[in-house]
């Protein structure tokens, strides 16, 4: 994003499961991007949308060596 502690989101033209997000975007928060996913709720006050943060480094390749990686210091 462009600015600090500011975002995007935009309907979600490939949800193909009701547990897909509604809507996708990004966020830069403290300095940090984020992939941004939301999905709409309907409740007793009106709509509103739940949303998820995930920060943009964290891939699932990452995620997987990192996990290899702790596991390697498991003296057992």
């Amino acid at each position: 994003m462009k600015y600090d502690n500011s975002g995007s989101l935009s309907k979600n033209d490939r949800k193909e499961k009701p547990t897909h997000p509604d809507v996708k975007g990004k966020a830069t928060i403290n300095g940090v991007e984020y992939w941004l996913d939301g999905w709409k709720k309907d409740g007793e006050k009106g709509t509103w949308y739940s949303l998820s943060f995930k920060p943009k480094e964290e891939t699932p390749e990452k995620l997987k060596n990192r996990v290899k990686d702790d596991d390697s210091e498991i003296p057992f």
